[in-house]
């Protein structure tokens, strides 16, 4: 199939109500944060590995719909076993493009010791999704009544061996992120029209495929696209976002829905030869 031939800017509304979208591993696990305004944040690897599973539990590591970034792979054996009919760095560069979704999708670094396949940029690329208001980290104390070894298990033992632990949550939050697809470097994976609706596919339903008790409900609630005319563009990036309005509709008390927002786009000045489509 042919590859992409136009050009796509996107915005992406998902929500979470008493979860934690991105916990921070330097932070003991609380959500990520914008120090200086308090606005929540989750990161653009967060969300592409949402992505990658939802594609590996619709399409079963199918190729052409495989993933090279998975749990417990070793990356050089998998280079080495895709291109291995391959001698050039090209042609092992095409043959992991062929075989792996988020490869020809968000790219990789394939230089290894094992196998040289260079790297890729991929055509879609997300930024950090931030919160629209500032966020309110939740601290809840949880405990486990059963012990772990077998000789705690005497009845004097019970009550002083319980396991204390942390768990943080935001009661809500409404998260933005901004995305972009180069029709300029799908021709070079190999990104096609199929793949893109694939992408679309996984941002509606990812949540869906991903729950946790440590997610709590999160929720995709809007995904608002402009289709370019052209493989460049027909306008920035950046005129286009500034379209779309989301703010909050009584911000004199906490937000707990979707409903205390309001998400306007203004249609009036779209710029010429730009589509905009209501995805979501």
């Amino acid at each position: 199939m042919e590859s992409l031939k136009n050009r796509y800017d996107f915005v992406y509304l998902f929500d979470v109500e008493d979860g934690n979208p991105n916990g921070d591993p330097d932070a003991g696990n609380m959500p990520r944060v914008d120090t200086e305004t308090g606005e929540g944040l989750v990161t653009d690897v967060c969300l592409k590995r949402k992505v990658r599973n939802y594609v590996q539990t619709v399409k079963n590591y199918q190729p052409p719909y495989d993933i090279f970034i998975k749990e417990g792979s070793v990356l050089g054996d998998t280079i080495a076993e895709t291109t291995k009919d391959v001698s050039s760095k090209d042609e092992a560069r095409a043959s992991m493009c062929r075989r792996f979704y988020d490869v020809r999708t968000f790219g990789a670094v394939m230089s290894l010791k094992k196998k040289n396949a260079g790297q890729v940029r991929g055509p879609i690329q997300l930024t950090f999704a931030r919160s629209v208001s500032p966020i309110v980290t939740a601290e809840h104390t949880i405990t486990r009544m059963a012990v772990s070894d077998a000789k705690d298990t005497s009845a004097d033992d019970m009550g002083k061996r319980q396991t204390m632990g942390r768990k943080y949550t935001i009661p809500y939050a409404l998260y933005l992120t901004h995305g972009y697809v180069s029709a300029n470097m799908a021709k070079q994976t190999g990104f096609t029209d199929d793949d893109l609706q694939l992408f679309w596919e996984a941002l509606k339903n990812m949540f869906d495929v991903d729950h946790s008790a440590a997610r709590g409900m999160m929720c995709p609630r809007r995904l608002i696209v402009f289709k370019h005319d052209s493989e460049l563009g027909n306008a920035p990036s950046y005129q286009l976002f500034d379209l779309i309005h989301v703010k909050q509709k009584d911000p004199s008390k906490p937000a707990r829905s979707f409903d205390d927002y309001e998400v306007t786009v203004d249609e009036d000045h779209l710029p010429e030869g730009v589509q905009l489509l209501n995805l979501l």
